[in-house]
C-alpha cells in the first residue's frame, strides 16, 4: 500500500530554507513523490519535526 503524501494545500515556500510550510517537503520531494519508494517516503514523513524546527527558528 503506497505512503499518502502528506500535502495539506498549503503551498507556500519558506524562502531561506526551502521546505513547503505545509507538508515540510522541498519542491524537488513534492515534484518526485510519485516516483519515490515507500522506504523513501517513510523517510521524508519521519524527517517533519527536525524539518518544522528549522521553520520555527
Amino acid at each position: 500500500m503506497a505512503i499518502k503524501s502528506p500535502c495539506v494545500d498549503v503551498c507556500t515556500f519558506d524562502g531561506k530554507t526551502g521546505l513547503c510550510v505545509g507538508c515540510f517537503r522541498t519542491r524537488d520531494e513534492i515534484r518526485d513523490w510519485k516516483k519515490m519508494t515507500d522506504h523513501r517516503r517513510h523517510q521524508i514523513i519521519n524527517d517533519k519535526f527536525r524539518r518544522q524546527a528549522k521553520l520555527v527558528r
